[in-house]
């Protein structure tokens, strides 16, 4: 018989709070949970009593009490003992331990960028070519997951640095099923249904999209989703991967027209909720809420994951509210491309209990256990998709599961100064009437300073 735990943030921290001590599942209880995998790494790695490492990672709160949840298993298999520390700076404090010589063991990286600086200057150690095909073979669109951890190291050459482990979907479409059902509009399945979906309800009067692009200092950042999202559904995986590294330029004809593409949404008065005046000043927290408003002020909203944590009170995410993934052009020349983001484990030394850490993340159970609780999906196609802890999660892991092709969040792979600044106000002055080409030719021009 199946049995299901529910785990509260409280017991977590319990288990976290007493050296990882405690298991939030017993092993064997749960047969969701893929326990003959974690015997098999025991079997591999089950020798290393007495031996600690050090990681160090951005998750705090309770991101950092279910990351923490894994760990006891680990040590009940290996004997070795791990300690975490989280830092609401990591960006800083990894560059920071590294130069000085005093780096941890294993770094958490929610950017591939920076870990791509640290292997160039000799900080990150090499997991193998092993580890890179392990990758290509177990998780779902594998040669984009494995290309995220393949950089050029001090001696330039190229080679697997960096372990994906959890991701996050933002190829969302938002939107009310009743809203949907009493107007008569079905889920789009491709993206040229989305746009004629979009044309269908202005043309009934209605307001397709609410967009919003106002966050404070980060202005301008949704929009930089919706851009990724349709460079990669106009363009190749390459094409994408080239234009995050300015091997192709950011005022080439096929990001100027990803940028058009974008406008067709978002600066038609009739598209958006407001007209396209508001789509800048209004803040990307409140502008899902004109789904909930009755008669609705829109249908759907383009948002990541994380976006219900800003619905109205009381929202059942699959009851109130659901999500179909934003489709991709019909003739299949793109497949089923997914823009999301993650996290990267990298080891930092030649600690084999360290090195022993990556290959229980590459167990099925590693990800199941943290998938029967919350705040996690992964590409793992061994895993068991009823270990989620509840049916959205399950769904944004078959969107996952099913994704020929994952384009990391591309302003993250990008230099700050472009992808969290120039990329960011460009957009805001192209939503205000500037031209694509206008906007992208000064965003190169920006790129092109940094070198």
């Amino acid at each position: 018989m199946k049995t299901v735990f529910y785990v509260t943030a409280a017991a977590i921290a319990l288990g976290a709070g007493m050296a990882q001590a405690q298991m939030v599942i017993e092993p064997g209880s749960d047969d969701r949970i893929n326990w003959q995998s974690l015997e098999d790494f025991k079997a591999a790695h089950g020798d290393l009593d007495g031996q600690s490492f050090t990681v160090l990672g951005p998750w705090l709160g309770v991101d950092q009490d279910l990351f923490t949840s894994l760990l006891p298993y680990f040590e009940e298999a290996t004997g070795a003992k791990v300690n975490y520390s989280g830092s609401d700076s990591f960006e800083q404090q990894i560059v920071i331990d590294s130069e000085a010589g005093s780096p941890p063991d294993v770094a958490v990286f929610p950017q591939p960028g920076l870990a791509a600086d640290l292997a160039k200057k000799g900080h990150l150690r090499p997991l193998g070519e092993e580890t890179a095909q392990w990758v290509r073979d177990n998780y779902a669109a594998g040669d984009s997951w494995a290309d995220l951890g393949i950089y050029a190291g001090k001696d330039g050459e190229e080679a697997m640095y960096a372990f994906p482990f959890k991701a996050d979907v933002k190829s969302l479409v938002w939107y009310i099923p009743e809203n949907f059902e009493d107007a008569g509009y079905e889920v789009p399945e491709t993206y040229e249904d989305l746009k004629a979906l979009t044309e269908q309800i202005a043309a009934d009067g209605e307001t397709p999209w609410c967009i919003g692009l106002g966050a404070g200092g980060a202005t301008g950042w949704p929009a930089t989703d919706w851009v990724e999202d349709l460079m990669l559904r106009t363009g190749s995986p390459e094409d994408y991967r080239a234009w995050t590294t300015n091997d192709l330029p950011f005022n080439d004809p096929k990001v100027v027209a990803a940028i058009e593409e974008f406008g067709w949404f978002a600066r038609n008065d009739d598209f958006v909720s407001g007209g396209a005046a508001s789509v800048s000043s209004t803040d990307f927290r409140d502008s899902p809420k004109g789904l909930f408003e009755f008669p609705p002020d829109c249908y759907m909203h383009h948002q990541a994951s994380f976006i219900p944590s800003f619905f109205p009170e009381g929202i059942e995410v699959g009851l109130d509210v659901d999500f179909f993934y934003f489709p991709a052009p019909a003739d299949g020349s793109v497949g089923k491309p997914v823009l999301g983001g993650g996290t990267m484990f990298s080891v930092l030394s030649d600690n084999p209990a360290a090195l022993a850490f990556i290959e229980f993340l590459k167990t099925p159970a590693a990800h199941e256990i943290w998938m029967a609780q919350s705040s996690f999906v992964t590409p793992h196609t061994g895993v068991n998709p009823e270990a989620y802890a509840n049916d959205t999660q399950r769904r944004m892991g078959e969107i996952l599961l099913d994704a020929t092709v994952f384009g990391f969040d591309g302003s993250d792979l990008m230099p700050g100064s472009i992808g969290a600044g120039a990329f960011w106000t460009g957009m805001v002055d192209f939503v205000g009437g500037a031209s694509a080409q206008d906007v992208a030719d000064q965003i190169q021009e920006k790129w092109d300073s940094v070198k």
